[in-house]
């Protein structure tokens, strides 16, 4: 097992090493002057001089690439160039935001798309497997900024339960701030015993987890039933049912248990790909996480903030993918 970890750990490294080379690249390929924007649209001559001596743009390029690798060695992002603060900094402010959508959206992705991957697989070509499938393939179709903005319209506009957007509403920040320990507002409100702004926050929360978890349902149901009507036509799972084992039995102690693999993988996967891919959701309920902080690096064209948040999801990528190695090496047949 050890040696399996430290061989994905070296694959990740190769991983995240071509990540660097494609990043960096592109950022040369780009029509763009980070020097000017780094001094501001009125820069004279000399400014822009001294800024491209500063940001190291008068080296060649091999040069910059091994400055650019070594400080990634050293946990060293580089300097974003429309906040001029580091970007592992700046990373650190709104990554945990962005992570307590992340888990919410993730959890309600399961907690729907296991159950109706499971009832679609056991009553197979009978109306509730397409019912099943109609509701998977229509979460997986719907844009997530249409599904963003008819939730508000239903859930605000019309019942006015919930509220439209931010993550607590000024009232409650006035009332009962909450002191920033982790950047999560779930846990800080937790450490602080602030119920008042747990249970405000949850509100918030709420839509835009439901827009999240709206791709993973659909992902989760279709792999699981694929993967539990592939394991329910294996040999020993029609001994157990020849038997006469209870079919709650055979199904959830036997045939689920090995069923589960694939749709775990797919599920850390789709908590990958969320990470910079909630751009729009965050754009919508103007919610202050990492999507929205990439996506005014791209406006801006913030290259070190770009290339940081890419190594950043490549390397939440490997990671992922090992604990989920990890988890499926539970399964003797994966060991072996």
């Amino acid at each position: 097992m050890w040696a399996f970890i430290v061989r994905r750990l070296m694959l990740g490294l190769l991983v995240l090493l071509g990540v660097s080379i494609v990043t960096f690249c592109l950022s040369f390929l780009i029509p763009a002057d980070p020097a000017a924007k780094w001094v501001g649209p009125r820069a004279t001559p000399e400014q822009l001089a001294r800024a491209r001596k500063e940001l190291g743009l008068d080296q060649p390029w091999y040069t910059l690439y091994w400055r650019y690798l070594s400080s990634l060695a050293r946990g060293d992002l580089g300097v974003s160039i429309r906040t001029h603060q580091p970007v592992l900094e700046d990373i650190k402010v709104y990554l945990p935001a962005t992570l307590d959508l992340i888990v919410v959206g993730m959890f309600l992705g399961a907690a729907l798309g296991l159950p109706l991957g499971i009832v679609a697989a056991l009553k197979k070509d009978r109306w509730p497997d397409h019912l099943c499938r109609i509701l998977a393939v229509s979460t997986v179709s719907l844009p997530t900024f249409w599904l963003a903005m008819v939730l508000q319209l239903v859930f605000f506009r019309w019942l006015g339960i919930l509220p439209l957007g931010g993550r607590l509403s000024p009232e409650v920040a006035l009332a009962a701030p909450v002191p920033v320990v982790t950047g999560s507002c779930l846990v800080d409100t937790l450490l602080a015993g602030n119920t008042a702004a747990f249970w405000d926050y949850l509100r918030h929360l709420l839509l835009p987890s439901i827009t999240l978890a709206a791709y993973p349902v659909g992902l989760v149901a279709r792999q699981m039933r694929s993967s539990l009507l592939e394991v329910m036509n294996e040999q020993y799972i029609r001994v157990a049912w020849a038997y006469g084992l209870p079919d709650r039995v055979v199904v959830y102690l036997y045939a689920l248990k090995n069923a589960y693999g694939p749709t775990l993988t797919v599920l850390a996967l789709s908590a990958g790909y969320s990470l910079v891919n909630t751009f729009l959701i965050e754009a919508v309920f103007n919610w202050p996480g990492l999507g929205n902080y990439t996506a005014q690096a791209v406006i801006s064209a913030d290259f070190p903030a770009i290339m940081g948040v890419t190594i950043v999801v490549a390397a939440a990528y490997v990671l992922l993918n090992l604990a989920v190695d990890l988890l499926l090496a539970i399964d003797p047949r994966v060991r072996l």
